[in-house]
Order: structure tokens, then sequence, then C-alpha cells
């Protein structure tokens, strides 16, 4: 470019080698995932290229090159107006986290086939560049997209639903997911303002977002965004399956802003099924409201904007049994039954988002932004769950963020200091003795609950503390074509808190036969501290990564992405552990069931236990230091037009283990689980402080139980974690075809991705011979001398996803009025274990997690949404959206009387089993496993000089289609195997809603 070819060869190679010495040379280092635009292209050599940001007047300048190539990377998404001198004026709008090209030898075409913006008093016509060169696998999610498309909730991550490979849930009970194949929301990460939103304690994916109604930022201050679902670059960490960045809304040099407020309540509704059933419906009502407010500090130069939503839900929930077949399920004591059908879940929000941004100089942007998020909510109630065994939860999040941007010609910096403070609180409405009703012949599976909540469900878990990072981006160097090489360095201390239950509330188990419920329940679980240990564990987590990433131009037919990256993280509570040595004595002394001189130990030996895998000294588990993470990914445009373009890539991204697995080792001896056994005729035990007699005193309350192992850990769970566990890791392969025809642009792609190394806990008992099954049983009574049952924790969990992913958009534009998003699905994912729930890590049905067979994930196979809205006279806008998924598969174990070791492939005689609902075929039915057609119409309204009002409408779920997500199980008896083993509950929880109709009224000026 600028300086001799010699020059920057050697320079090139000089930051390559630096660069790998430095991440070879720092254990220490992760990084920023940028939101923000590049703009590429070509100009007169050695000409000064300027972009102007319309809204803010903030300038940005370079130099091209003397082969006339420039790029200006770090632009916040908007409208710019572009020129290199007289003549090559244009005005063009970017994208989030896009690389969009530019060409400035000649001037903009006098008719922008792109639409219309209007910035305050200036209307700006502006082309929209559209991102065709990139190998990423992903979809921009766009303003007008956010603004008009129909959405049960508020959550701005619900339009990601709209993307290939995404499926965003909305459960009845108003909790919401977003789930990337046949992973589960965990492996997702969110980027906002280019900072990762990572929950590093719980399910859920970002902070916040596991067991809640609530949404995690204000849909008014989000600008655009964009879902990766593969190929991502290697500045993106902490992730196995999707990528969302987004990038906040910034105040401009107009005052502007936006107050709105939407309801809808049960006369707006139609029944439930579980209303219809009982002809009778829950009182429910939904409101949200806020506000949005921006404008200039000083012209030019700096901003404000404050942004403000409120949510209050009460939301209709169906409890019904768990998986229980109609003869058992029959049986249910009277008062049992009474507390299945409607009930409902009240839930209260606050969001608040403020940033300020300064731009003292063309070359340099600092912005400051904070959110704070608070909830309230009664949770817990539903399936298998009475809403008399609720939770009172109370979730919070808050998080702080500086950063100072610093451009030159041949270089980019982003300093960036963030803060994050979030909890989730859930405790027991009611205190007192919880009941638990099971089938008589399978203890593992719960039909219902009843009574004062599980103290597991009362937690307190949360991760908070501060994090630098800096990124450098090279836009100026050649090397056999053009390169933009990006690196960073990330530094993150963060406390990590976990607090697994509460010391209350001893929860009975009663069987239920076909011939009734046993008065005396066979199995009593209830919390027992040990003293001088804590309950609650806390632990100073760091974390480290760097990255190299060169986008290479190497023509104008292809463009070539590299990189790597590699992460570090220490959890002391964790590597430091030391197994306390009355459990190690334990595992190592005579094995009561055994003959004499032979040791629990051997007997978990001849299992394949080795005990001295989970036996912690305090110094022999070590960090993983081995976490690169070569990426790779390209693009070839055919025509060098930016018509037809093929891509692909490879690569490998390292997640992480979320801190309540890691915890399980402390908290679950601090205060254990104990559980009790009441012999009956369907549980024997042997006689120990484990295994009494019933006595009715022990309804007595929690200190008289307790009083039983006063001075023994007899009864206590041991939870060990292997010494040698590894990070979970996704590796993701892509090929497709991009091609833009007239205003369209279609994309084609192959992709899988295989997620390996989940962390499961497995049973670790064995019989005195090492067996895992015997005479049909499992090991549940051959505990640790002195102790309970041992849970290992070992990794082997793995989903296998291939996916095909169509999408077809027609951008909006004003001079067309509409516009449209079509994405169809195709996947097929598999996966070794038989929980319907993807975010379960327990497998106890076998030996090992290698024993189990893979089955089809908990994912549809065809999934079809198809999106858009129409302007229209008389100030009217229309938006639709249409949603069309065969059936989520029942995962579960179908126990079906076959004689043990019999039919089944497990030692009991019970076979895993995959089942999608009979009757599905895409498009032609005659069931859906989801199927939705939602619209919504506006109407816009002038009421004084720039004060404009609008009237929405949204009618979801047109035509009451009932998206049932609960299942009736019939797996068969007596030997014989049924052929329909599940089958949808018609009176049962539902997905997303019933028929519904919105109101929002808001005014915008």
């Amino acid at each position: 470019m600028k300086a001799g070819s010699q020059y920057k060869k050697l320079m090139l190679a000089r930051l390559i080698a630096v660069s790998i010495t430095t991440a070879a040379a720092l254990p220490t280092i992760s990084f920023a995932q940028s939101s923000d635009a590049t703009l590429r292209g070509t100009a007169a050599a050695n000409t000064t290229v300027t972009a102007k940001n319309v809204a803010t007047g903030y300038s940005r300048v370079t130099t091209s090159g003397a082969d006339g190539t420039y790029a200006l990377v770090g632009l916040q998404p908007g409208t710019y107006q572009v020129d290199a001198g007289p003549g090559t004026q244009h005005t063009v709008t970017l994208t989030v986290a896009s690389t969009a090209t530019l060409n400035l030898t000649t001037a903009a075409p006098t008719t922008a086939p792109a639409g219309t913006r209007n910035l305050g008093a200036v209307t700006v016509t502006a082309t929209t560049l559209q991102e065709m060169t990139t190998s990423e696998v992903g979809t921009t999610v766009t303003q007008r997209e956010i603004s008009t498309v129909p959405q049960i909730t508020r959550n701005f991550l619900e339009f990601a639903d709209t993307v290939p490979g995404m499926v965003f849930t909305v459960q009845q009970n108003g909790n919401t997911s977003l789930q990337s194949g046949g992973q589960a929301p965990a492996g997702i990460n969110v980027y906002i303002d280019g900072v990762g939103q990572k929950n590093y304690v719980e399910n859920g994916g970002i902070s916040g977002q596991n067991n809640t109604q609530g949404n995690p930022f204000p849909q008014l201050a989000i600008g655009e965004y964009k879902v990766i679902t593969s190929n991502y670059k290697a500045e993106y960490d902490q992730i196995s399956s999707a990528a969302v960045t987004a990038e906040t809304k910034s105040g401009t040099n107009e005052f502007h802003g936006e107050i709105f407020g939407d309801w809808t309540d049960t006369r707006m509704r139609s029944e439930t099924p579980s209303e219809t059933a009982i002809n009778q419906k829950q009182p429910s009502h939904d409101k949200e409201y806020g506000f949005a407010f921006g404008g200039p500090i000083i012209q030019d130069k700096a901003h404000f904007f404050l942004a403000y939503e409120g949510k209050e839900y009460d939301t209709p929930i169906a409890v019904v049994p768990g998986a229980a077949s109609p003869q058992i399920l029959a049986q249910l004591p009277p008062s049992v039954l009474a507390q299945l059908g409607p009930s409902s879940l009240p839930f209260k929000e606050n969001l608040y988002f403020l940033k300020f941004d300064y731009e003292p100089t063309n070359r340099d942007r600092i912005e400051v932004s904070g959110k704070y998020r608070n909830e309230t909510a009664i949770t817990g109630t539903g399936t298998g769950v009475a809403a008399s065994s609720a939770l009172n939860q109370i979730n919070y999040d808050r998080r702080f963020d500086i950063r100072w941007d610093h451009s030159a010609d041949a270089w980019f910096n982003r300093l960036q200091f963030t803060y994050e403070n979030a909890f989730f609180k859930p405790s027991a409405v009611n205190i007192g003795n919880g009941s638990t009703y099971t089938p008589f012949d399978n203890q593992n599976t719960s039909i219902l609950t009843v009574g004062a909540a599980d103290p597991r469900g009362t937690q307190n878990k949360g991760q908070k503390g501060p994090a630098i990072q800096d990124d450098l981006t090279f836009n100026d160097l050649e090397w056999h074509g053009d390169h933009v090489i990006k690196m960073g360095v990330k530094y993150k201390m963060v406390q990590l808190l976990a607090q697994d239950a509460g010391e209350f509330n001893p929860q009975f188990t009663y069987d239920v036969t076909p011939t009734g419920t046993l008065a005396a329940p066979y199995q009593v679980l209830f919390p027992i501290a040990l003293p001088g240990l804590s309950p609650v564990v806390r632990t100073n987590d760091r974390q480290f990564g760097t990255y190299i990433q060169d986008d290479w131009t190497i023509d104008d037919h292809l463009t070539v992405n590299l990189g790597i990256r590699w992460d570090y993280e220490q959890t002391p509570s964790y590597l430091n552990f030391v197994t306390p040595a009355s459990v190690v004595a334990a595992l190592n002394s005579q094995n009561p069931n055994a003959p004499a001189g032979t040791t629990y130990a051997q007997s978990l030996a001849a299992g394949g236990v080795n005990v001295n895998d989970y036996i912690s000294t305090g110094n022999n588990r070590h960090a993983q230091m081995n976490e690169f993470q070569p990426r790779f990914g390209f693009s070839y445009d055919i025509n060098g037009d930016q018509a037809h373009v093929i891509h692909g890539g490879a690569g490998r991204s390292y997640d992480r283990t979320i801190y309540e697995i890691l915890q399980l080792e402390e908290t679950k001896l601090a205060l254990a689980e104990a559980t009790i056994t009441f012999p009956n005729q369907y549980h024997s035990c042997t006689p120990s402080p484990n295994c009494i007699p019933w006595n009715p005193a022990y309804l007595s309350g929690i200190g008289v139980l307790q009083g039983l192992l006063t001075g023994t850990t007899a009864g206590r769970e041991v939870d060990l974690m292997n010494n040698n566990l590894r990070t979970p890791y996704s590796d993701q392969i892509s090929l497709g075809m991009r091609n833009q025809i007239g205003e369209w642009v279609t994309d084609v792609t192959w992709a899988q991705v295989n997620r390996f190394n989940g962390v499961v806990f497995t049973l670790g008992n064995r019989w005195p011979n090492g067996a895992f099954w015997q005479g049909g049983s499992q090991p549940w009574g051959q505990s640790i001398p002195g102790f309970g049952s041992l849970i290992i924790a070992n990794n082997g969990l793995t989903q296998k996803t291939q996916q095909f992913l169509v999408s077809a958009q027609k951008p909006y534009t004003a001079e067309s009025g509409w516009g449209i998003n079509i994405a169809y699905t195709y996947t097929k994912a598999k996966q070794n274990n038989d929980n319907q729930d993807v975010t379960d890590q327990y497998a106890f049905d076998e030996a090992t997690i290698q024993d189990y067979p893979y089955l089809n994930s908990a994912v549809a196979k065809h999934r079809l949404v198809v999106a858009g809205s129409n302007d229209a006279p008389w100030g009217l806008l229309f938006g639709y959206k249409l949603t069309l998924a065969t059936p989520i598969p029942a995962i579960n174990l179908a126990c079906y009387g076959a004689p043990a070791p019999g039919n089944g492939s497990l030692g009991s005689g019970c076979l895993p089993y995959s089942y999608t609902p009979s009757g599905s075929r895409f498009l032609s039915g005659p069931i859906f496993g989801y199927r939705s057609i939602d619209f919504q119409v506006t109407k816009n309204f002038k009421i004084y000089q720039n004060f404009n009002g609008y009237v929405r409408f949204d009618l979801l779920n047109a035509f009451n289609w009932n998206n049932y997500s609960d299942y009736n199980y019939n797996p068969g008896q007596n030997g014989v195997l049924n052929r329909v083993m599940a089958s949808y509950d018609p009176t049962g929880n539902i997905l997303g809603t019933p028929r519904e109709v919105k109101l929002t009224l808001g005014i915008k000026f």
C-alpha cells in the first residue's frame, strides 16, 4: 500500500511472530468481540478517505495506499457519508459486526437503491451495504425487523428465531431460552457493545437468563444485532454454539425519544388446554412499558442515551404430572390430584440502560455505559410441580462499561474496562414438609411434587468482578494481497458464588401402585449441615486469553480468514480442593457388603471406578493449558462482483464448565441432602442409620430427622469431581453459497457442529463384585461406608448436529415498501443421554456415559420461519411471522416390565428411547410440533410538530393452534414394548401462547 513492498512483508512477518510469541509467553489472556463495522475498498492512491456519521457528526479518516486500497475499522453501525475527494461521495449504511466493500473511484448513483432514513430533521437516502464475502454462517437482525415483526415478549433475542439454525422458545410459564442446534442454551454467548454476557455459574447462556421470564436488555436500547451460528472468527470466546453480537443505540445531534406501553389480559386471550379441560380461565395479565431518550450534550462531540423498560406478568401455567401411565396417575390421593390444573406465575422486572459518548477528535471516541436489571417472581410450578411447591425468585444483573477507541491511518485500538454483578436467588415460598409421588417400579421418575418446595430449589448463585481488555487492529498491511490483522488480550477476575440448597423442607417420597398410593413414604430427603464446612462456596476465578486473526483479501475473488486463540481459566475452589480425610478413609475401608479384606475402593475398581481419579490432594489438579483454537474461513467471489460467493470454514471453540457443576463436591458435603429409606415391599435395604422402619413422628419436622443422623455422616451424599476435568468444546465445519439476485440475498449452507467433553454426573456406587446391574437393580444401597451414595463427575456428554440452513432475504427499502426474511432449517442431532432436558447433567441409568446409546436430540427436524413487513396507505404498517416446525422428540427411559436383565438395553430391562409423536409430516401435517401465524398492524399519526403517536395491535397465534410441550408416556407393560411410546398431553402446557391480542400505545419525538 503506502510503504514499499519489502517493508510491508517484513512488518507482517514480525507482527505475526511477535503475536504468537506473546500468546505463548502470557498465560493470562482473552478478548473483545466487536459489534463494529469495517469498511474496505479502493480509492485514488494516497488519498484521504473520510467517513462521517450522519446522525452524530463523528468523522473517521484514513489514507489509501499506493495501490488505492483502504480500510476503516471500528465504525459504529449506522449511516455514513463517505468520500475520497470530489466526485466520489457515497452515502451508505453499515450493519452490525460486518465487513463491507465500497469502491470510491466513481461517484454514487443519482438514485440510490436502498431505503430512506429519517434522521431528525434530515432525510437521508442511503445504500445498505450487504456483507457478501464473509465466511461466517449468520444473519443480521435489523432495526426494521425489531420494530415490525410480531413478538410474544420484548426480549430482543426473540428475533434470533428468524435466523436459520436458531430456536427461541417461550414456555407457557413465560420462561424463555435461545438454542442453537442440539446444544443447550449454555453454549451461546451474547456480546453487547463487544462485552460477553456469559453466565459463569448457571445454565441459560448469558447472565440472568436461567429460569426467568425476564429480558436481558431493554429492547429500546438495541440498535441491531448479528447471529453467527458457526465459523465465527478468533475474537469470539467462551462459546460452543452460536454467537450473538449486538450494538446499543447512542444519542445523536437531535433530541429524540419514545414512550410506550402494551397490555393484554385474560379477556384478550383464548383458553389454554388445561383451562379448556375445566372450562375456566385462570386470571392473567401482561403489561410492559418504558421510554427512551437521547440527544446531544455537545454537537458533533458528545451525546447521551437513556432507556427504561418495565414488565409485569401474571402468567397462566398448567400443573401437569411428570412421566406416568394413566393407570398409575389415577391412583394419586384425591388431595394431590386436586392440585393438578391451572395456576399462575406473577413476575415483575425493571431494566435501565444509560450511555454517554464523547468524541474529542476524529481519532478518538470514549463511551461510558451502565445497565441495571432487577426482577422478582414466583416460579417452579408446572410439569411435575404443584403451586404449593413454588419458589420466590430474585434475579438481578448490573454492569458497567467504559472504553476508549483510538485510530490512526494504519491501526485502530480499543481499550475497555468492565464490571459485572449478577445474582440468582430463589427461595421456598412455603416452609414445612414436601411430598413427591413416584411410580412404584421406577423411583427415578417423579409424577408430582406437592407441599413445601424441595430445599435444593433455594439457591444463591452469582458472579461479580472486573475485566480489562485491549484490541489492536492493523489495517494497512500488504503481502500477496491486503490484510486486516486484529489481535487482543483480556484479563478477568470474577468472584463466583454458589449456595446449592437451604436447610429446611424435608421431602417425603411415596409409592404409587396400580391399586393405590401407599400410606407411608418409602424415603425422605432432607438437608443436614456438617459442622466446620460452609454451604456457601466462593472462589476468585481468573480468566485469560489471547487471539490473532487475519482477514486476508488475496484478490477480487478470494478472501481468507485465518485465526487462532488461546484461553486459560483458573478456578481455585476446584483446583485447590482437598477431599476430606474422612471421605478418603471411608473409600479405603472395608466394604461391609463384600468379603472380608475387600475395601469399598476395590469394589469400585472392579466396576471400572478408580477412586484415585477423584481424590484431590490440593495439588494434583491443574488448569487446562491446551485450549488452542485454530479457526479458518474462506469466501470465493466467483465473478468478483459480490453476486455469487462460495464460503466455508472450520474451527474449534472452547466453552467453559459452569460453576454450579464444579462447586457440588463442596456444597453437597457441607449441606448434604441426606436420604433415609423406610423399607417396604418395593424397596429393600440393609438395616443402618439410613435404613430404618417408618415412624409417623418423622413428619414432625426437620429437627426430628436431623436428630436421627446427628454425630454421623451416614446418608450424606458424596460428590467427587474427576481430577482431570476438561473444558467442553465444539468442532465446526461449514460449506455454502451466498447469492445476490437483484434485491434478494440467498444463502444455502451445510454446517456440522459437534460438542464434546460435556460434564456429566453418574452413580459411582457398585455392587461388591463391581457390577452396576445385579438382579435387575442398580447399587443404590451400596453406599460409601458411613456415608451415602457416591456421585462422580466426568467428561463425556456429546451432542452431534448436522444442519442444512437456507435463507432468502429481500431487505426493506422505502421504494418497494416491503421486506421479507425466509429461514428454513433441516436438523439431524444426536446425544448420548436419555434426558429430554438439554440442560440436565445427570445420567444414572447406566454405569458410564459411554454406555448410553446415541438418541435423537430434542430438536425439530424441520423448521420454517417467514417474517416480514409492508408499508400501507393511511399511515398503516403491517408485520407478520409464520412459524412451522415438526415435533420435538420425547426422550425418556421406557420401563415396560421386561424381565431383568430382559429385553431392554439396561440391566433393569428398560430401554432408552427418543420417540417423535406419530403423524408428523412437514407442511402436510396432520400434526406439528409448533405452528403459529402472528400479525401486527400499526397506525402512525401526527400529534404536534415532531411528536408522533402510534397504536399497534399484535394478534399472536391467530388460529389458536395448541403447541403442546408435555407428553403422555406409555412405553408398554408385561415385557411388550408399545409402538406408540409417547404422545402429546392434550391438557398439558403449551409453547408460545394461545391466541392473544396485545395492544400497544406509544409516542415518538
